[in-house]
Parts: structure tokens; C-alpha cells; sequence
């Protein structure tokens, strides 16, 4: 909300807080230049999803107004780190959630975890979690978004990439013909995901932006075929509250177009 504009002074509540923060969301998914023409789909927060946009339900809105794929983000945060990872806490009343979330309207799912050390038993511990939790998205008829994600800035990521990407590939092999996605930081070495792209049991691999700046984000993207982008800080960066509707537009179209350009290498 600081890099949007509003600081802690414009809201006295937790309540009115998230009313700013559904405010800035559907500025965004309301933009002109908030398409389908180079968006596939976007993440909700569960409190975005039983909110309304212009007389829909979020997810509604954005299937029916503008044919971009809802998807609903269902972790719950991380546990305390061990082995190197932080594994997801667990999801009370998941099954619940996931017909809730099919009712809406949404897709698919996302759910994340993070890698923080190339350590073989922590590395297939998150893959082991994020599979079973991929097979009761499938089951509840949502396609799952699995998001190992390796963090950025420690000093044996491609390591990390390897032992991440041989347990998926094993992870995969027990799916028969069940489908899902993956949101993985982008890797040290060009094209390292492009069998898991081409894999007849994936969906997509999309890219996190992980902490790496927008123009950072992008060149490293555009060096991996296949790969597309699920940016978030990367895609908001440069907008802010004060902004009118054109300069507001004007710079997030900007910044779709910078980022489909890398995706569609």
C-alpha cells in the first residue's frame, strides 16, 4: 500500500485498510487495458473473491467481463523454516473452500511454499505437500497452481533448481492423466523448465518475479522459451493512488506490454 501511495495514516482500521486495498484491485481488473488480449489469468486473495466488482462477484467479473481466468490463492502462510524450506500451514476446511471457490466461478488455485537452501530432504518435502494438495484441487475439479518457489538471493539457487526439478519430474510420474500448473522463480540457467513445459502432465509453467525488478524480471524471462510470466510486484510497479485515469492506465499498460513481450519468446 506505501508503494501504491497510502500509508498508515489514511486508515484507522484493519477493515478500512482492506477497503483500500479492494479499491486499488479493482482500479486494476477495471482498467481498459486490463485485457484478455495479453492477459491468460489473475490471482485473488480469498477476501477479493467475496467482494464484488461493478455488480459481480470478483471472480464473475473477470470471466464474464473480461475473459481472464480467475484463480484463487488458498494457502495460508508458511511454518517456521527447517531442512532449508517453509512448508505451507495447513488449510482447515480445504474442501469446503475449493467447492466455495467452484462455485464462484474460479479455475484454479495457487498455492505456495519457499525453498531457501538446496537441502535434498527439505526440497522433497515442499514438492511432496504441494502434490497432495494439487491432487484435492483436482479432485474438488480446480486446476492447482503449485509454487515451489526458490528464493532469489541464496547462494546455491541453481543447486536448489536441479533437486527442485528432478523431485516435480519424479512428482509427476504418479499423476496418470491429471493435470497442473507451475509458478517457478525463474532459473539460473536458460531454458533449465523447458521438459517441464513440454510435459504432456503440465498445464503451464509460469514465472514469478520473485524480487527481481520489472526490467530485470523481463530480460531474464524472455531468455526461456515457454516460460510466461506471473508477475505481481513487478506488474504494479509505478502505480500509485495519486495517479489519474490516464497516466494510471498509461502506465499499467506499459507495463502488460513489457511483460507479455518477455512471455511470448
Amino acid at each position: 500500500m506505501r508503494a501504491y501511495g497510502i500509508d498508515e495514516s489514511q486508515y484507522s482500521s484493519e477493515a478500512e485498510m482492506f477497503d483500500l486495498i479492494h479499491a486499488a484491485r479493482v482500479r486494476i481488473i477495471t482498467s481498459p487495458v486490463f485485457t484478455s488480449e495479453h492477459i491468460l489469468g489473475a490471482i485473488l486473495f480469498e477476501g477479493t473473491l467475496a467482494r464484488q466488482v461493478e455488480g459481480l462477484g470478483a471472480a464473475e467479473y473477470l470471466w464474464q467481463r473480461k475473459g481472464i481466468l480467475p484463480i484463487l490463492k488458498i494457502d495460508k502462510g508458511l511454518e517456521e523454516k527447517a531442512d532449508g524450506v517453509q512448508l505451507m500451514k495447513d488449510i482447515p476446511g480445504l474442501e469446503e473452500r475449493l467447492d466455495s471457490a467452484r462455485a464462484a466461478g474460479v479455475f484454479g488455485t495457487k498455492e505456495r511454499s519457499v525453498i531457501h537452501a538446496a537441502d535434498p530432504r527439505g526440497i522433497e518435502q515442499v514438492v511432496e505437500q504441494q502434490f497432495a494438495l494439487g491432487e484435492r484441487v483436482v479432485a474438488a475439479g480446480l486446476v492447482p497452481i503449485l509454487e515451489p518457489e526458490v528464493t532469489i538471493s541464496i547462494p546455491d539457487k541453481d543447486e536448489a533448481e536441479v533437486l527442485l526439478k528432478a523431485a516435480i519430474l519424479e512428482g509427476l510420474e504418479g499423476l496418470g492423466d491429471r493435470r497442473v500448473a507451475f509458478k517457478l522463480t525463474i532459473p539460473s540457467v536458460d531454458g533449465f523448465y523447458s521438459d517441464l513445459i513440454a510435459h504432456p502432465n503440465v498445464v503451464r509453467v509460469v514465472a514469478l518475479s520473485g524480487g527481481y525488478s520489472r526490467d530485470e524480471a523481463n530480460e531474464r524471462l524472455a531468455r526461456n522459451p515457454g516460460l510466461i510470466a506471473s508477475f505481481s510486484r513487478a506488474l504494479l510497479d509505478g502505480l500509485t493512488v495519486q495517479q489519474d485515469d490516464a497516466q494510471f492506465d498509461a502506465t499499467l499498460k506499459a507495463s502488460i506490454a513489457s511483460i507479455y513481450a518477455a512471455s511470448m519468446t
